[in-house]
Order: structure tokens, then C-alpha cells, then sequence
């Protein structure tokens, strides 16, 4: 699967065929409206934007939010999994090729776990 910000200086290719994206609803993920497919470390590939993004961290400082300087699109968060190894979050909103009506929404109550 292949992603990017909207302006294109942040890409990334993942690994994955995501059938279902989790709907956190915590404080940034509730306002930013993002669908998010977990993958391994190994398996994302940032392609272009080392250096085009902020990162934002909140609460426990573990997970990094990248967003895009340019024009403010936030395709992936990285941080460690449940195993402690490294995990990105992509954002299948900023996907492409992906029919986000074939992706079942998973409810994640990230608001009360934090």
C-alpha cells in the first residue's frame, strides 16, 4: 500500500491490505478524524519527508505524530507496539488506492486507556 500527505512531500509504502482500521476517540484522534491500520516497523518504508515533519507527542510522550509542515496532513504515528517493538500507525485516510468503504471500522476506546 502506498500513502502520502496531501501535498506529497511526506510518502511512505507499507506492507499491509488492511480490511479493518481502527476509530480511536482519543482527544487528537476524535479531531482529527483519523482511520488508522497498525504495521509492523520492518514492514513501513517512509519514502520521501525525513525532515518535512513535525512530530507531536501528548500524554505518555510515546507515540510520534507526524504531520506534514507543508500542509498539515498527518499520514502515520510511530511508537512502540504492545511488544515493545516498533509500530506505525498509518492513516488510511491518506491512502491510496483504498476503498475505505471496504474497511471495516473497529472502535478503539483509546480516551479511557492512555
Amino acid at each position: 500500500m502506498k500513502g502520502s500527505c496531501h501535498c506529497g512531500k511526506v510518502a511512505y509504502t507499507a506492507d499491509i491490505a488492511p480490511t479493518e482500521a481502527f476509530l480511536c476517540n482519543c482527544s487528537l484522534c476524535r479531531r482529527k478524524g483519523y482511520l488508522l491500520a497498525p504495521v509492523s516497523g520492518d514492514a513501513f518504508v517512509l519514502e520521501r519527508g525525513q525532515g518535512e515533519t513535525t512530530v507531536y507527542r501528548f500524554n505518555t510522550h510515546r507515540i510520534e505524530h507526524h504531520t506534514c509542515t507543508t500542509c498539515g496532513c498527518a499520514p502515520f504515528s510511530r511508537g512502540p507496539g504492545r511488544d515493545g517493538k516498533p509500530m506505525v500507525m498509518v492513516n488510511l485516510r491518506c491512502a491510496e488506492d483504498i476503498d475505505l468503504a471496504t474497511v471495516k471500522p473497529i472502535a478503539f476506546d483509546g480516551a479511557n486507556k492512555l
